[in-house]
């Protein structure tokens, strides 16, 4: 009965919402179109919505539920950034953790994972698994899909592009564009390895990039004057190489850089291409090096850099789903429940 009347009152408003906007207008001063076009029709959708749940005498909760028991893996270019960007969330909201770290680096999150005891955390409420495995990516969302139907978010690469328009700052620009790229020995997901220049500004900017490439310390990544350290490993440092060569090859200017760096270690030169064109494998595929590409146009990218980086974090298509950091992770690791309970013998009724 109370639905009825509250859906019947708001059929009432909009039959009678030129009356009430007129009187809106000499009472307030609004403008008619305001209070007729907009104002009204909103008083009537909040009616109809509202009407709904007094349809009979219920309890209704809409209730967020851990999903239990959470599976992670993490890479090897942020161990201990991406432990905490995986643990926080799932552990936030209630679920227990498996998380295996990537063999290469997996000491920053084993001595983490003994902090979180000392802290006061139940055993076997994070579980690290160290060992060998394969990239995961698609294999992950198969298997899920072949078992049990695991809700599944990845956050994966990409060839995000830094654009420089005809007006900007070029010694900004270089600057911005050096750090988005050799970042963390250019191994960063979202680094932004290839650069679209105005052709007006071009020739500018990648004899600035180069100067500024030429200039970057390498070196011991414990020494403060050092820019950038070794790549992770033996198989990392061959398939920079490889591109760097790739580039070479089909044509790509090579401005400075491309070559090892000292007899020990896994060093490369800070590496910048000019004359790059997009049917390239070095315009097209993630390098993950220290490798930078200029030239060109594009439409489709993983995360545009503008000079800073934006929360939530992910990618597009191939480069992922879901989100990490925010409050959009939460739903990575939250079911949502509702729980319809019916009233009976009210006071109020």
């Amino acid at each position: 009965e109370r639905s009825k009347i509250l859906f019947k009152f708001a059929d009432l408003l909009e039959q009678h919402s030129d009356e009430i906007a007129a009187l809106e207008t000499w009472d307030n001063g609004k403008t008619y179109e305001q209070a007729s076009k907009v104002e009204l029709p909103m008083c009537v959708r909040l009616m109809r919505y509202y009407a709904v749940p007094a349809d009979g005498s219920y309890h209704m909760q809409t209730m967020h539920d851990p999903i239990g028991v959470a599976g992670q893996i993490i890479p090897w270019n942020f161990p201990i950034l991406m432990f905490v960007w995986k643990i926080a969330p799932a552990l936030a909201c209630g679920n227990t953790i498996v998380l295996k770290t990537a063999e290469q680096t997996p000491l920053s999150a084993l001595y983490a994972a003994k902090l979180l005891h000392e802290a006061g955390l139940p055993d076997g409420v994070v579980n690290v698994v160290s060992g060998y495995g394969p990239t995961a990516g698609k294999m992950v969302l198969e298997m899920a899909a072949k078992s049990n139907l695991k809700p599944v978010t990845l956050e994966l690469g990409g060839k995000s592009p830094f654009i420089v328009c005809k007006d900007a700052d070029i010694d900004k620009a270089v600057e911005l564009a050096h750090f988005a790229l050799f970042f963390n020995q250019g191994q960063c997901c979202c680094a932004g390895s290839r650069t679209y220049v105005h052709e007006s500004v071009y020739d500018e900017f990648v004899e600035k990039a180069k100067a500024r490439a030429m200039q970057r310390t390498v070196g011991d990544p414990f020494r403060k004057d050092i820019e950038q350290g070794p790549q992770i490993d033996s198989e990392q440092f061959e398939k920079v190489m490889q591109y760097i060569r790739a580039g070479v090859e089909s044509g790509a200017k090579l401005q400075t850089g491309g070559e090892k760096l000292g007899s020990k270690g896994f060093y490369v030169q800070p590496t910048v291409f000019s004359n790059v064109n997009e049917d390239m494998l070095i315009a097209q595929d993630e390098i993950f090096g220290p490798g930078h590409t200029r030239g060109g146009s594009t439409s489709q990218f993983n995360s545009l850099w503008v000079g800073s980086r934006t929360i939530p974090f992910g990618g597009y298509k191939m480069s992922g789903q879901g989100r990490e950091k925010g409050i959009y992770c939460l739903m990575n690791y939250l079911q949502v429940k509702a729980v319809l309970t019916p009233l009976k013998n009210l006071a109020w009724l």
